[in-house]
């Protein structure tokens, strides 16, 4: 393509790319193998996994990471990020070695870590190359020889970072000639759950000479933007559409509640005029999905509850269930609002405002994926009007209608970015009324007393 078509090319597919030399995006699959010489093996593999045409975002990221550029790729949740970043790799590793890892996959959790081995090993069919992540580390511990078997390592950085201080080390990684990052933004998040530090501890053990770096995320964040340009050489950034936007195919929808009891009363009448499954319903701690669960399990719905507490056999076996369709409704935390694709999640609510518009994107991602239409509710009360403005601005983003009062709402104060945001402290979910809890915790207590006085008669 001449210059002004790859301009014209870019500008309708939404590409916005900065940086030097950087090569013309492809329009279809085959172009990899005529101008890049990707086998035959993994087109077919692609065809097999239902892609027929590339999306935005593999059609730039692939032409840089086959060119060995390094990259800082921003695109909507369900664009295909994690086809643009394996295909790449799979195809520059050609084939098995001995002598260890030479492909380090990072994510911020085990489900996505799983779901991208899981597509991994589906695009790297009949190429033998081994794939690995680590289940069990202290099965790894004991068998060192094993780990040197295997071409890529996909992990989250708690697991590897245990693996690299033990001493030995579980683990080496000086062969890698690659370091992908998945959903990079979140492990830059400052905090308590911050990955920032061992993230360099990951990107120092890999110290191989010509080892090549990639980051993406469904969201923009200026701190990665910032360490990046630091810290690659000839950095391109490449983001699709609008940054830190929602995809156009979801319908989003604001529903004022009142309180929270008017949550639930809002979510009962949902389900009693019937609803299209499969639903996920995010809340904003452990505890509150589980009081959730509690007041929704006797519906007489297939309904769950997934959040970090929970034993990860348990885990798998609900997000198993949630995609074999066992499950039509799935409460939990942000633990899944990151990366995960579950196909044809038909409805996203929002009963706990989202902390932030960051979070609110993600959450909402889980639906209307790869094209297809999404509906996303998010339940709002008067403690959340705060903070409505900034959720409304991603909605009219995306083409959504948000009434004018919303928009002239004054902007929350500005957070300290270095500092954690902090859930808004709410009632217990429950369908008692609350001066029926606090009678029931005053009779108690007025029990407790009782028995402590008679104790002490004795």
């Amino acid at each position: 393509m001449r210059k002004e078509e790859v301009t014209h090319f870019r500008r309708i597919h939404k590409i916005y790319v900065t940086g030097n030399d950087v090569p013309d995006p492809i329009e279809n699959f085959n172009q990899l193998v005529s101008d890049y010489g990707v086998s035959s093996v993994i087109l077919e593999n692609i065809h097999k996994l239902g892609y027929a045409a590339p999306t935005p975002i593999q059609m730039q990221a692939l032409p840089l990471l086959l060119h060995n550029r390094q990259i800082l790729a921003c695109a909507p949740t369900g664009s295909g990020k994690t086809a643009a970043f394996l295909i790449p790799v799979i195809h520059n590793l050609k084939g098995p070695e001995k002598g260890g890892i030479r492909a380090v996959i990072i994510a911020p959790t085990r489900e996505l870590v799983k779901q991208i081995y899981s597509f991994c090993v589906q695009l790297a069919d009949s190429t033998n190359l081994r794939t690995l992540i680590i289940e069990d580390v202290n099965s790894a511990k004991k068998k060192p020889k094993f780990l040197k078997k295997h071409d890529i390592l996909i992990s989250t950085p708690n697991r590897l970072i245990y693996m690299l201080q033990e001493d030995p080390p579980i683990i080496s990684l000086h062969r890698v000639q690659w370091l992908i990052v998945d959903e990079c933004d979140k492990l830059f998040e400052v905090g308590k759950q911050g990955f920032r530090d061992q993230l360099a501890v990951i990107y120092k053990a890999c110290d191989s000479a010509d080892v090549k770096r990639a980051m993406f995320s469904a969201t923009f964040s200026h701190d990665v933007e910032e360490w990046c340009k630091m810290t690659f050489d000839s950095l391109v950034s490449v983001s699709i559409g609008t940054k830190n936007t929602a995809v156009s195919t979801i319908k989003q929808e604001l529903l004022f509640v009142g309180c929270e009891g008017g949550k639930l009363l809002a979510l009962r009448n949902l389900i009693n005029e019937g609803f299209m499954p499969p639903v996920m319903i995010f809340v904003q701690s452990k505890e509150r999905a589980q009081e959730l669960y509690s007041e929704l399990v006797f519906e007489n719905i297939r309904i769950d509850v997934i959040h970090s507490d929970l034993p990860q056999e348990k885990r798998d076996n609900v997000v198993k269930n949630f995609i074999n369709g066992k499950i039509w409704v799935l409460i939990c935390t942000e633990l899944m609002g990151r990366g995960i694709d579950f196909k044809g999640v038909n409805l996203v609510i929002n009963y706990d405002f989202p902390p932030t518009a960051i979070s609110y994107i993600h959450r909402i991602g889980r639906t209307g994926r790869a094209g297809e239409e999404g509906r996303a509710v998010t339940y709002f009360t008067t403690d959340d009007i705060e903070n409505l403005r900034s959720i409304a601005q991603v909605m009219k983003n995306a083409g959504c209608q948000v009434p004018d009062y919303i928009m002239k709402l004054k902007k929350g104060p500005k957070k300290n970015k270095s500092e954690p945001v902090r859930p808004i402290k709410r009632q217990k979910i429950s369908t008692v009324p609350k001066y029926e809890i606090q009678k029931e915790s005053k009779k108690r207590k007025l029990i407790q007393d009782s028995i402590k006085k008679k104790l002490k008669k004795r």
